[in-house]
């Protein structure tokens, strides 16, 4: 019997997910000759959240080249907006008083808009796309190229041998799944609902862009401004918020509306555009980025809590160093895993830093302080520097944050002694 020979297409890295992170390090290694393959298991555009850039992210944009096509698809961002009913109120950080800012601004964009901007941005560079197929296999052997399995809509197979995979599968995590490192991030356990809305007002006297950042019992909304009058609005809820209430859990959104005067006052007139969506198991992280042959970018590796619009940026700096990491690994492993070592902490080390303010975005003391700010010693400064995304943080910034946690820490103490904060 003759058995079919199995055509295999040879490449030096393959990249799993043609999201921000996929597309990035794609575009970067496409240009230095490398031969790319990125696939795509959706077809763009496709409907994504998070769509609130920060500062930080201009720079890289620039870098690939569609910095001006983000400019002319995006509504301007000068900066964020926190809302507390609980007797803070309202607190705007506007941009431009970050330390050391480049760019005093960003932008809110549709994802489904940007992302196949950066999709098509590979391909221009070189890179070989292809969308609607999906990675079902990858058989790594140590000193052997990776045989990759995916299947088209129709259910053909296809097979790749590649020299190096990077794994940019976001939150399917196809290889922090399959090889059981993704573990729930305990400290911030939560779910979200959200969709798009039309009719929903923005904000006015010049904070039209402002994305708003509602802080609300057992979790948060985001109300994020787009084009064509687009509202996107979402709600993240701790464990508490989904375990008490009854019913289907869609309607959750709409009771915590109604439980907040701020959001029920500008969604009075809402207009749901798109079907409500839920995503659980909101944070997580693999207990390791690398392994031999491949390394993880973007939400493949990890997910922070969207508070502080970090996602994107994070996965595009992270496509940065996995590309670096490809680069190294096709010289030689040795070369691969010294650098994947290096890019795996440098990641965690940023995550860390904006990860503090996220644990204890809810926690009194810190509310206090954030919705009244104060610049002794550029303490306010260097806050916004976070929310623009200056995760690095030199000393410039870091002295500054150091100086902020001595605050809350003492604020802290004063409290579980019974003191006035």
């Amino acid at each position: 019997m003759n058995v079919p020979e199995i055509s295999v297409q040879n490449c030096d890295v393959l990249v799993i997910g043609g999201g921000p992170a996929g597309s990035t390090a794609a575009t970067l290694l496409a240009r230095k000759g490398h031969n790319v393959v990125l696939l795509e298991k959706d077809a763009h555009p496709r409907f994504h959240i998070g769509e609130s850039l920060l500062p930080c992210n201009l720079p890289l944009l620039r870098e690939l080249g569609v910095l001006e096509q983000v400019q002319a698809m995006g509504i301007y961002k000068p900066g964020a907006e926190f809302v507390v009913e609980t007797g803070e109120g309202r607190q705007a950080f506007a941009f431009h008083h970050a330390i050391g800012a480049r760019y005093d601004h960003a932008y809110q964009v549709l994802r489904a808009d940007f992302d196949e901007l950066l999709f098509r941005n590979a391909a221009k560079n070189g890179a070989k796309t292809f969308e609607n197929i999906k990675v079902t296999q990858a058989d790594f052997k140590p000193d052997a190229a990776t045989l990759v399995t995916a299947q088209d809509k129709d259910g053909k197979a296809h097979h790749f041998a590649a020299r190096f995979v990077l794994d940019a599968s976001g939150r399917d995590g196809f290889l922090a799944t399959r090889k059981r490192r993704r573990n729930a991030d305990k400290n911030n356990s939560t779910a979200a609902i959200y969709s798009h809305f039309g009719n929903v007002p923005r904000r006015g006297a010049g904070m039209e862009g402002y994305i708003s950042i509602h802080l609300v019992k057992e979790g948060w909304f985001w109300m994020i401004p787009l084009p064509d009058g687009i509202m996107s609005v979402g709600f993240v809820g701790d464990k508490s918020a989904f375990r008490k209430h009854q019913g289907p859990v869609l309607d959750l959104f709409w009771q915590k509306v109604q439980e907040s005067p701020s959001v029920a006052e500008r969604m009075a007139q809402a207009e749901l555009l798109n079907p409500l969506a839920t995503t659980g198991n909101y944070s997580y992280r693999a207990d390791k980025a690398w392994g031999e042959g491949y390394y993880m970018i973007g939400d493949a590796y990890a997910f922070l809590d969207p508070v502080f619009s970090s996602g994107v940026l994070l996965a595009m700096k992270s496509a940065f160093r996995g590309a670096g990491v490809a680069e190294a690994w096709l010289r030689s492993p040795q070369a691969g895993a010294k650098a994947a070592q290096a890019a795996e902490a440098q990641t965690c080390k940023e995550m860390r830093r904006i990860s503090w303010l996220i644990y204890r975005i809810n926690h009194p003391v810190l509310r206090k302080l954030f919705m009244h700010p104060r610049n002794i010693l550029r303490m306010r400064d260097a806050i916004i520097s976070l929310l623009a995304g200056d995760f690095a943080a030199g000393w410039r910034v870091g002295l500054p944050i150091t100086a902020f946690k001595a605050v809350f820490d003492v604020g802290v103490l004063k409290k579980k002694l019974g003191l006035k904060t």
